[in-house]
């Protein structure tokens, strides 16, 4: 029997990227005993998962990722007992408006189908129900789509809060690490850094974003995918008028107000990302767009002060749905990027199916959809 000490700091998986996703999936190994390293280029909620609009939706969904979004939800709403913080969660709803009687078909048509799947969160509401619930809604809106059980969360914080509770639970995480190279010898996975240090493990999960196909071209499986940069931008403060989470049937948009007064207005109108110089640009043409949706659906704003626009890098599929899953080249190796702009609500659930898989070998959630395999042709 050898004298010497083990390495207790080697991990048994590597994730790639400390984004919301990362840090998920880091914490959710964590609480089953799995010792986790985390690497990340530049620091923790840089970019996506630091700057988004904090939606917590199941609403509006693609059929694919609803029994996910349904589970995530649960987490969400017990959201202190897994991380210790609320993560500024509030649960007001969210509803996506229709402004025309066209519209309106198109949304109860949408519920009609999650019904036929089962699914009974997202319901038809009528005019008087919208303005008891929004008063200020434009007076030519004539209802909503409605999820009661959705809200909002503050990003960065919640993406801290993941990180704090998996570093007590004995996760590692190393901040300005790019990853230069990944290899396979012998069963374990070999991570150099750019800075010069090189980290090995079993078990590699690819969290990296914006920058995760770059890593699945080392893998041998690239994927189609498109770097976006979303905007957003915030108001001076006004007098609290709304508590849901508003979007619309016909337009771009997610308007959410603060309990301070302050308006965030984004939706998903795109800047112009610089993925290898770390930054993003707005476009101001589509800023007007989204001034312009707010300004038709809220008179109460038109005297608003938008006082900061910013972008976000983040990554987007063809298919507008995202990559979770075992690699279809490599042992050992697992995905979860490409939330193309509606990734924040699934964080909490996307870290626990992570560690299914690497734990169990399976999970219980239907994710064949998501499947990196899906461009392969």
């Amino acid at each position: 029997m050898s004298s010497q000490t083990p390495d207790t700091r080697k991990p048994d998986v590597i994730v790639i990227g400390s984004g919301l996703h990362g840090c998920s999936t880091a914490l959710h190994l964590s609480m089953r005993g799995v010792k986790v390293l985390v690497l990340e280029k530049d620091h923790v909620a840089r970019h996506a998962s630091g700057v988004n609009a904090g939606g917590v939706r199941q609403l509006g969904r693609h059929v694919a990722e609803v029994p996910l979004t349904v589970a995530s939800m649960a987490l969400w709403h017990r959201i202190g007992e897994l991380v210790d913080d609320d993560c500024g969660f509030e649960s007001h709803g969210q509803l996506k408006v229709a402004e025309s009687e066209a519209e309106l078909a198109g949304l109860e048509a949408r519920a009609a189908e999650l019904r036929a799947l089962g699914f009974g969160h997202e319901e038809v509401i009528g005019q008087a129900e919208l303005r008891a619930l929004v008063p200020a809604i434009a007076d030519h809106c004539v209802g909503a789509l409605i999820s009661r059980g959705d809200g909002a969360a503050i990003p960065f914080r919640t993406t801290f809060a993941f990180r704090r509770k998996a570093i007590a639970l004995g996760a590692r995480f190393e901040e300005g690490a790019g990853v230069a190279r990944v290899s396979r010898s012998g069963g374990v996975w070999s991570v150099e850094t750019t800075a010069g240090d090189r980290h090995e493990a079993p078990v590699l999960v690819n969290c990296a974003g914006a920058w995760a196909d770059r890593i699945a071209a080392q893998l041998g499986e690239p994927v189609p995918l498109e770097v976006i940069a979303p905007m957003l931008m915030i108001t001076a403060r006004v007098p609290p008028f709304i508590k849901p989470v508003v979007g619309a049937a016909g337009r771009t948009l997610s308007f959410k107000q603060f309990p301070n007064g302050t308006v965030l207005i984004g939706g998903g109108l795109l800047g112009h990302a610089v993925r290898d110089e770390n930054r993003t640009e707005l476009d101001f043409s589509q800023v007007s767009v989204n001034a312009r949706t707010v300004w038709d659906l809220f008179p109460v704003m038109r005297g608003a002060t938008i006082v900061r626009s910013w972008a976000g890098i983040e990554a987007r599929m063809p298919d507008q749905i995202p990559v979770i899953g075992p690699s279809g080249t490599q042992p050992g190796v697992f995905h979860a990027f490409g939330f193309s702009a509606h990734g924040f609500q699934l964080g909490p659930i996307v870290g626990r199916i992570t560690a299914d898989l690497i734990t169990a070998g399976a999970t219980d959630l239907p994710i064949d959809a998501f499947r990196i395999g899906r461009f392969a042709a």
